[in-house]
Formats: structure tokens, C-alpha cells, sequence
């Protein structure tokens, strides 16, 4: 064996890697530990670079309709206006959404709090009379439904208690959740200050990415790792942009429905419903459930005609909206969209199954171009 240069190095890095692996496997806990260290050190700037991508799409919109490339001409001040002018606008548009939710709903959903303890009150009656009307053949099930008694002081003072426990440990920790405030507040405002730097300087960072690259790998791993993030980037932000259309769309028909129909908890459904329908599959049938929990305490006659009213529109947004809306920007069947949901929803609740959908996509847009390319050179032979 011909033991050159070059082999001799990869020898020496294959040996290092090996002894490495081994070191680390055998002290799990500070690697584990390391890896908590670094992510804590580079939490801001992650969470900087999630806040600049979901804000990327908004602004980017913006630019392309308020200072389109064929009426900005050579003027400089224009081009360097547009940018600062359209991120701005798109954080003043997300905060506008936030404070949508913060003065219009968080008041709706106390009001809804509030009044749901006095309709359950009412409605548990309305139960055991219905209950006693359809077994009143059996003394033994009337005798035992009779018997059932709801004591709403003793419900209210059990939860006062529990708030009260929960509070007195709470502050008995005072010290640590401040601490734990303070140092989420700062990630967050260096992750944005971080987001702003990234949003106005963009082609400047992904050319001197590029010019890395370059300088870091063969010509064609380059191309290909180019191919990844720009296939990454746009599945990503097709599926942001029509999710959050659908969820719109979806939750401002079932406002209108409900409330031209006069179902109670119109606003607060609506916005339930385009909150949840950002999880794909399972989300609009979770608003679904929680809207006809909320209306079955007004009239069970209700409830039966919004599970019937959210049939309809389900069907209209899965056959007409979504397939316009969306599209097929994602490019994953139905079945994979499952696993992704799934998966994601297992390893990281809700956020995985937001994130998983898109990653999945680009993973099985790769795989299919690879099969492609192997058949093909498969058929050249």
C-alpha cells in the first residue's frame, strides 16, 4: 500500500475522529454539557436569524410591491430608503397582528371565562333532566343521577387553593424566575437587534456565504449546498406564506358565518380557529372541538349546527381555498405530510409540527432529484 501525503492525513483525521467519538461516549455528560453551553451561547443569534426569516417574507413582499426594480430607476436615496422602510413596515404589521390578539381577543376570551362558569352551572341541570328523562325506566340510574350534586363553593375554593399553593411557590422562587425574565428578554432583544442587522444586509452576508463556501469547498459540493439552502429557503417561505393566508382565511369564514348565523363566541372561534389552523391536519378539528365545547354550554342545538357549519367550511377551505392558496408550493403527499405532523408534533409538540412539514419537503424534493439522476445514468449504461 502506497502510504502518501495525502493518505497519511486522512489516516490521522480518521484516528482523531475515532478517538474523539470514543472520548465522547464515554463522557456523555460533558458533552451533553457542552453542547447546553454553546446552545446557550448561540440562542440569541438562532432566535435572531428565526425572527429575520419570518419577517423576510412580509418585508420582501413589501418591497417588491411598494418599490418594484422598473420604478426605482438609478436613484440611490430609493434604494436606500426601501429597505429600512419596508422592514419597518413589516414589524409594525406583525406587532399589529400581536396587538390584535392582546386588545381584542385576551378581553373576549375573559369575558368567555367568566360567563362559561354560569353556563356550565346552567347547563349541568339542563343534563341531569334530560339524562333522568331517558332512564326513567331505571329507578337505580335515576336514584344515582339524582344524587349527583355539583358544589360550585367547594370547586371555587379547591382552584383558590391550588392558585394560592402555586403563587406561594411561585414567590417562594422569586429570585430564579426573575432571573429566568431577564435573561429571556435579553435574548430576545439581541435576537432581534440581530434579526434588523441580518434583514438590512442580507446580499452582503449571503455573498460573503458564498465567497466561504467557495473558499472552503470544491466547485460542485458548492453548487450543491447552494441548491439545499435555495430549495430550503423557498419551501420555507411558500409554506409560511400560505399557511398564515389559509388560517386567515379560514378564521374570517367562520366569523362571518357565525356570526350572520348568530352563533355565540363568533370573534373568539373565528381567531381559535385561524390560530389553530396554522398545524396542519390536525389544528382546524382542535378549534373545532373547543368552539363546540364553548357553544354546547349556550344551546347543544347550536353546537350540532356548528359541527355541521364547520363540515361545510372545512370542506370548501380543503377542495377550493387551500389548493389555491397554498398550492402545491410544499410539494409533499398527503402521506408523508402525516409522518412529518407526526414525527414533529412527537419531538417537539407543536413548533416540530410547523417546521417539520417544510423540512420534510425539501429532504423529499432532494431524494427524488438523486432517484432521478440515478435512473438516468442507469439508463445511459
Amino acid at each position: 500500500m502506497n502510504l502518501n501525503r495525502e493518505t497519511m492525513k486522512k489516516l490521522m483525521l480518521l484516528i482523531a475522529f475515532t478517538i474523539l467519538l470514543l472520548v465522547g461516549v464515554q463522557r456523555l455528560d460533558v458533552v451533553f454539557g457542552a453542547l447546553s453551553f454553546l446552545w446557550g451561547i448561540g440562542l440569541p443569534f438562532a432566535l435572531g436569524g428565526a425572527i429575520a426569516f419570518i419577517l423576510n417574507v412580509p418585508m420582501t413582499a413589501l418591497e417588491h410591491w411598494l418599490f418594484p426594480e422598473e420604478k426605482m430607476g438609478k436613484s440611490r436615496l430609493k434604494k436606500k430608503l426601501a429597505r429600512p422602510l419596508c422592514m419597518i413596515l413589516a414589524i409594525l404589521l406583525v406587532l399589529g397582528v400581536i396587538s390584535l390578539v392582546i386588545f381584542v381577543v385576551v378581553p373576549e376570551l375573559g369575558t368567555t371565562v367568566v360567563g362559561l362558569g354560569a353556563s356550565v352551572e346552567a347547563f349541568l341541570p339542563k343534563v341531569q333532566e334530560w339524562l333522568e328523562d331517558i332512564f326513567r325506566n331505571n329507578e337505580q340510574i335515576v336514584t344515582w343521577i339524582e344524587s349527583l350534586e355539583m358544589n360550585w363553593e367547594k370547586a371555587v375554593e379547591t382552584a383558590w387553593n391550588f392558585f394560592r399553593s402555586g403563587a406561594g411557590s411561585v414567590l417562594s422562587s422569586t429570585v430564579t424566575v426573575a432571573r429566568t425574565i431577564i435573561s429571556a428578554v435579553t435574548n430576545f432583544f439581541i435576537g432581534f437587534v440581530f434579526a434588523c442587522y441580518v434583514l438590512l444586509q442580507k446580499e452582503k452576508l449571503g455573498e460573503q456565504c458564498r465567497k466561504l463556501l467557495h473558499a472552503a469547498f470544491p466547485g460542485k459540493q458548492v453548487d450543491y449546498i447552494l441548491h439545499v439552502c435555495s430549495l430550503s429557503h423557498r419551501t420555507f417561505s411558500s409554506f409560511i406564506t400560505g399557511q398564515c393566508m389559509e388560517a386567515v382565511i379560514l378564521g374570517a369564514m367562520f366569523f362571518v358565518a357565525m356570526s350572520l348565523l348568530r352563533f355565540p363566541y363568533a370573534l373568539l372561534v373565528g381567531v381559535l380557529v385561524a390560530f389553530t389552523a396554522l398545524i396542519p391536519i390536525f389544528g382546524a378539528f382542535i378549534g373545532c372541538v373547543v368552539g363546540a365545547f364553548l357553544i354546547l354550554m349556550v344551546s347543544p342545538a347550536q353546537a350540532l349546527g356548528f359541527i355541521v357549519l364547520f363540515q361545510v367550511l372545512q370542506q370548501i377551505e380543503g377542495n377550493l381555498i387551500y389548493p389555491r392558496v397554498v398550492g402545491n408550493s410544499v410539494g409533499l403527499p398527503a402521506i408523508w405530510v402525516l409522518v412529518a405532523v407526526t414525527v414533529g408534533g412527537n419531538l417537539m409538540g407543536i413548533l416540530g409540527m410547523l417546521i417539520f412539514i417544510p423540512i420534510v419537503s425539501v429532504l423529499y424534493a432532494l431524494l427524488r432529484e438523486w432517484m432521478y439522476g440515478r435512473l438516468e445514468e442507469k439508463r445511459q449504461k
